[in-house]
Formats: C-alpha cells, sequence, structure tokens
C-alpha cells in the first residue's frame, strides 16, 4: 500500500508530495517538529506535543500554522487512511518558501510549509530491548545552546548515534560541563536507592512530553525524585539507568561507558515505570 502524506492541507501518495529546494526548512534547518505515538490506533500525549509546538514556534517567531484541533484531525486522518495500529505520526513546520536563499527571514506573510507522514512501527510497546536493556557511551555535547526547541537541525544527534552504533552500542549520552545533558534523542535518568534523578528543565535539554507525564506518574505513585544534573561516574555507580522519548516510552540502560550497571538487567524501578506510562498513555490516548 503507498503511504498517504499530509502537505500543506492535502492528502497524497507520498511519491506525489513535494517541497521547494528554496524552502528554509531544507536550506537552513529552519523549522521545527514533532512525533506522537500510536497506540491501539489512538494517538499518544496529544496535547503536550500540540502546547511544545506552539512553544517551539513562538521561539523562533513564527506562528501556529493550524489550530489544535485541525492537527488533531489530520492526525487521526493519517493514522485511518495508512492503517496504523502502532507507529508514529511526524510532522514538520518551517518557515516556508521565500522564492530564493537568503539567510534574512522572508516577509512575515510567507506561507509555511506543513508536512505530516506516518511510520508504522508494529511492535512497539513489546519492544524486545525494554526486557534486556540498552548499552550506551559518552559523547561530548557539540549541539547549539537552545535544546528546549525541537528544531529539525538534527545533524549531531545523528552523528552521536552512528559512533555509538559503530563502536557496537545502542545510543550515547551527551555530555557537557562534566554532566549528562541528554542522549541523541531523549532525556536521560538514573536511580539510586530508590531515587529517580534527572537533569531540570532549561534550555540545555528538550523538555519532554514522555518525561513530564512519567515524572507525574512516578510522583503520583510515591516514588522519589531529584531534578539535578549528574555526571557519567554517578551514573555507572547507578543501581539503574533509563531514558525516555515518544517512542521508545521507558527503556532501561544496562551498561554507561563499558561498565554493567546493577545485575547487567533492567531493574524494578526503570520496568515499573515502563508498565505505569504505557498503562496510564493509553488511558488517555486520543
Amino acid at each position: 500500500m503507498t503511504r498517504t502524506v499530509y502537505l500543506n492541507g492535502d492528502y497524497l501518495p507520498e511519491t506525489e508530495a513535494k517541497v521547494s529546494i528554496f524552502d528554509r526548512g531544507f536550506l537552513m534547518g529552519d523549522g521545527v517538529y514533532e512525533v506522537t505515538s500510536v497506540l491501539d490506533g489512538k494517538i499518544l500525549e496529544f496535547a503536550g506535543h500540540m502546547a511544545r509546538l506552539t512553544r517551539s514556534l513562538a521561539e523562533l517567531g513564527m506562528g501556529n500554522p493550524l489550530s489544535e484541533e485541525e492537527w488533531l484531525e489530520a492526525h487521526r486522518q493519517l493514522v485511518a487512511r495508512n492503517e496504523v495500529t502502532e507507529g508514529m505520526v511526524y510532522l514538520q513546520v518551517t518557515r516556508g518558501n521565500p522564492g530564493d536563499r537568503d539567510f534574512a527571514y522572508p516577509p512575515e506573510d510567507t506561507p509555511q510549509t506543513v508536512v505530516m507522514f506516518t511510520q508504522s512501527k508494529p511492535g512497539l510497546a513489546d519492544n524486545p530491548q525494554a526486557k534486556t536493556g540498552v548499552r550506551v557511551i559518552s559523547l561530548p555535547d557539540l549541539r547549539w545552546s537552545r535544546r528546549d526547541i525541537k528544531t529539525v537541525q538534527l545533524l549531531y544527534p545523528s552523528m552521536a548515534k552512528m559512533e555509538a552504533k559503530a563502536k557496537g552500542v545502542d545510543d550515547a549520552w551527551l555530555v557537557e560541563d562534566g554532566f549528562v545533558t541528554e542522549g541523541t534523542s531523549n532525556n536521560t535518568y538514573i536511580v539510586k536507592d530508590g531515587k529517580i534523578i534527572t537533569r531540570q528543565l532549561s534550555t540545555d535539554i528538550l523538555h519532554g512530553i514522555t518525561r513530564s507525564s512519567l515524572l507525574r506518574y512516578a510522583a503520583e505513585a510515591q516514588m522519589q525524585i531529584e531534578e539535578r544534573p549528574f555526571t557519567i561516574a554517578e551514573a555507572q555507580a547507578a543501581d539503574e539507568a533509563f531514558f525516555t522519548s515518544a517512542s521508545a516510552f521507558v527503556m532501561p540502560v544496562v551498561e554507561v561507558d563499558g561498565v554493567t550497571l546493577g545485575a547487567g538487567k533492567p531493574g524494578p524501578v526503570a520496568t515499573r515505570l515502563r508498565e505505569l506510562y504505557l498503562e496510564e498513555s493509553r488511558k488517555s490516548a486520543v
């Protein structure tokens, strides 16, 4: 089946969707994106993703081209048309096509470019890695300083992920001034003596939607939480570690820079948090 995508209000076969070579998303990385997960044919964490999209656009001086109702309808249409039961919906908004290349922003009335597509991922909720855990290495964080804006500038995270894979592990945790900021595409956590430790929100990290919900669920379950930076050495000495993202949900980490954590398998806190997140997010899915 040919995948149906969304482009500027139209639903098209992916082979027919075209974007100008002068689009600023292509030439300048001048755009933002969001990824929502789909379970049981429903969209997870929709309101949170929409709020972050609006914030990211505002931080770049762009308006939101669609209302929340229009975004929801487009998400639902793509999920239905592509028969996605488990997977993701990707959306991207750029500053549009000014008709030529220029560092200066185009006129404010330049139409934005809106792209959406689905990715079917059967078994997303039952990812076998959640039962074995993943291994990570540390790398310097060489990204720009406004990581709280979810821009399409993903070259360095991609490079870091590829370096991790070249070294035979699953992902990289990025380090700045001696402390872990986040993973290549996720928020990071350690667990010590039952306490969940994760970096506090700032411009240094993405304000994860999964992170926000998970910390709320953990607090409601009477788990201890401490929001502060931690080092790689602390991670290696932790009882458990894990990361969160929209598509990984809660993913246990069992090795950091070659050091095995705990018993070398997912611990009880990460395992329980994953169960809790999937249970609660399914309840609120739309």
